[in-house]
């Protein structure tokens, strides 16, 4: 923890979700760069709690108390600049305590977002394989973006097949190049984020979380690796039928066939055996060749892929409508728990009260 010089806080602002409440801007200056972080009171609350947990003592200086009624309190200013500096105070004591163990914990490192594993030797980190530090916030940040990436490639497959359906090869072309090149900077920067997540399981991350980040890594594969063959089969721009194959190769008539190859060439009905059985034929596959009977069952398998990706959105957004009613309903829950502690504060005064009547009865 050298490297860290100096840490402020210098400022606080409201945010309004998922519900009202202030963040304070922690300014914290290293050797070589400087960076802030916004953390809001809870969180200090989180972070005391885990380094009396994970070091056995509590570190050397208090919290400022949590107000009670703080939905009615919380905007008054000279509370506000009580607790920022109580805050403040805080993590100084950390920072200047003789005992290292509270400052070079993992909690208060990802607290601050320090790299977790080495000290800040660089002012900025590069991504790729063993470049990137991670501390378990960045890691997240990093895992929603390559999120965000996948859904971009998807875009540029579903922009090709909609420019090949039109005609436009050429464009369709570039968006499938566009796809192509996407894809792997995702999958480098998926291998970064594999080694980052092994660097934070050797230095204390819990057995549960790690799982379930390495749970989030595989999905992303599992992404990439459907998202790999669906930019390798190129949609066909040809329609079955009017006298086209699925290859865009035009079906020679019954009368080109006879002047080419003689009347009985042209008699001969169009046929093919796979080992010892005859294959039904269809109105669809009869006019085809073996490349164009090939092709059309690659965009029978692309089609069947598309409907499978559109089910998967729908399941997604099926899954961030039950997060966001689980989160309303931890709100709720917690709103109940404050309540009640309320009540029972009140019950208690009402005890004491009550005792107190009954001596003066």
């Amino acid at each position: 923890m050298t490297a860290i010089q100096a840490i402020f806080i210098k400022g606080y602002e409201e945010r309004t979700a998922p519900k009202p409440h202030f963040v304070y801007r922690i300014e914290i200056q290293a050797h070589v760069r400087s960076w802030q972080m916004w953390r809001r009171y809870s969180e200090f609350d989180d972070l005391h709690a885990d380094l009396i947990k994970s070091t056995g003592s509590a570190p050397p200086c208090e919290l400022p108390p949590k107000h009670r009624f703080a939905l009615l309190r919380s905007r008054d200013t000279k509370i506000l600049e009580k607790r920022k500096a109580g805050l403040e105070q805080y993590l100084r004591a950390i920072l200047s305590a003789k005992e290292d163990r509270w400052r070079e914990s993992l909690a208060f490192r990802d607290f601050l977002g320090i790299p977790t594993g080495k000290l800040l030797q660089s002012s900025t980190a590069t991504v790729g394989k063993g470049g990137t530090q991670f501390t378990l916030t960045s890691w997240l940040d990093e895992h929603i973006q390559l999120q965000s990436l996948i859904r971009d490639v998807r875009s540029d497959v579903a922009k090709r097949d909609a420019l090949a359906d039109k005609g436009d090869i050429s464009a369709s072309h570039r968006a499938n190049v566009s796809a192509k090149s996407k894809l792997a900077s995702i999958l480098s920067r998926i291998g970064a984020l594999g080694e980052g997540l092994r660097e934070l399981g050797m230095n204390g991350i819990n057995e549960g979380e790690l799982q379930r980040r390495t749970d989030m890594v595989a999905r992303l594969q599992d992404d990439c690796e459907k998202l790999g063959k669906m930019v390798t089969v190129a949609r066909q721009t040809s329609q079955l039928g009017n006298g086209l194959t699925a290859s865009g190769r035009r079906v020679a008539s019954e009368t080109d066939r006879e002047a080419l190859l003689g009347p009985a060439a042209a008699m001969k009905p169009i046929t093919r055996v796979f080992g010892a059985s005859q294959p039904k034929e269809t109105e669809i596959t009869r006019p085809l060749d073996s490349q164009g009977l090939l092709t059309l069952q690659e965009t029978q398998i692309q089609q069947q892929d598309d409907q499978l990706t559109q089910l998967t959105t729908i399941l997604r957004r099926q899954r961030h409508l039950g997060e966001a009613i689980n989160s309303e309903i931890a709100t709720q829950i917690e709103m109940l728990d404050d309540l009640s502690n309320e009540v029972d504060r009140v019950g208690s005064k009402l005890t004491t009260a009550s005792k107190q009547l009954n001596r003066l009865g």
